[in-house]
Order: C-alpha cells, then sequence, then structure tokens
C-alpha cells in the first residue's frame, strides 16, 4: 500500500474527486425523466439503477442504464489512468461511492453493481470476465440475480489477489463489502426465500 500513496496525496484525493463527479451522474433517473416516465425512484426499490428502470417496463431504458453505469466508472479509470495506475485505482473508488451515494440525490444512489464492473473493466478487464462468468454460472443455475452478484463480488477479490494484483484486489476487496452492505434488503429475502427469481412476475 505504501507504493500507492507514493503516487501523491493531492493527485490521488483529485483523482478520488474526478471518480466521484463521474460516479454520482444519474443516468438511471436522467433516462427516465427524459422518457417522460417520471422519477424511478418513486416506484419500486426507490433506487436509480438499471433493475428499477426495469421496472417501468421499459427494457431499453434499463439496458441504457446498466450501460452507461458501467460506462461511467470505466471512463474514470481509464481518464484518471492518463496520470498512472495509483490515480486510475483512486478515481475507480471514486466512481463507485459517487454512484451509491451521490450528493445530488442527498446521498441515495444505486446498489454499485454495474459500476463495480465498469470500474473492474478499466482497471483489469481480466477480472470484468471472471466476475460475468461466476455470475451466469450461479444466475443460470439458481435464478437470483442478486445472489449472482454477491456471490461473483466475493470471488473477485479473491481471484486478483491470486492473480497478482494486489492493490486492485484491495480496492475490490473494499468494493465488495459495501455492495453487501447495499444489498441488506436482497439478503434478507434471500434468508427467507421471498427474493425475486429471474423471470418471474
Amino acid at each position: 500500500m505504501s507504493d500507492f500513496f507514493n503516487a501523491g496525496i493531492p493527485l490521488l484525493l483529485l483523482s478520488l474527486v474526478f471518480g466521484y463527479l463521474l460516479g454520482s451522474i444519474p443516468f438511471g433517473l436522467i433516462l427516465t425523466r427524459m422518457a417522460g416516465l417520471g422519477d424511478v425512484r418513486s416506484i419500486g426499490s426507490g433506487n436509480i439503477g438499471a433493475t428499477n428502470v426495469l421496472r417501468t417496463g421499459n427494457k431499453k431504458l434499463a439496458a441504457a442504464t446498466l450501460i452507461l453505469d458501467m460506462l461511467k466508472g470505466t471512463a474514470a479509470v481509464l481518464i484518471a489512468g492518463i496520470a498512472g495506475p495509483e490515480a486510475a485505482i483512486a478515481a475507480g473508488l471514486g466512481a463507485f461511492l459517487g454512484h451509491i451515494f451521490p450528493v445530488w440525490l442527498k446521498f441515495k444512489g444505486g446498489k454499485g453493481v454495474a459500476t463495480y464492473i465498469g470500474v473492474l473493466l478499466g482497471l483489469f478487464w481480466q477480472g470484468a470476465l471472471i466476475f460475468a462468468a461466476v455470475w451466469l454460472i450461479i444466475a443460470f443455475t439458481t435464478r437470483y440475480s442478486s445472489l449472482a452478484a454477491l456471490i461473483a463480488a466475493i470471488i473477485t477479490p479473491v481471484a486478483l489477489y491470486f492473480i497478482g494484483v494486489h492493490q486492485i484486489a484491495f480496492l475490490f476487496l473494499i468494493l465488495t463489502i459495501i455492495v453487501f452492505f447495499k444489498h441488506r434488503a436482497n439478503i434478507e429475502r434471500l434468508v427467507s426465500g421471498t427474493e425475486g427469481r429471474i423471470g418471474s412476475k
């Protein structure tokens, strides 16, 4: 970790803030309002992410939200990465926190999975493939999207550590903890057997 801070605190803070501002763009809210569907926070879980946007019945908007929430994480990493790998990591953390705790929405944002993947794609694309593979396997066998995301989020930092990208692994350990925190209600429903399955009405 000492190598990380050797990049310079001002640069890391600037990258963190840059990533946060980019990550805090609430695409789900913006797209649904532009489409005349009102405030997506007033339906379903009250979340601004793609899953809740899907509850409007507009699959295209949900897909667009998913892609944009991913890409803002990727963009933050790639742009800040011009200043170095440590700046990229700081920007990735910022983008993730910005999505989950956007200042513009009183710090009530999404659950972070799409931006998690986007940051991973920008920092170490092979890790994104690992996440996607685990998600697909668990989702296919259990039909629980939330469970698939949680298990993939557990495996990702472990895989990154053994691959040897330790700084990125540490970042995603932190992000995974936050993902679990944001999925508390999903975990309770999984335990009680009331979590909705993929494809269920």
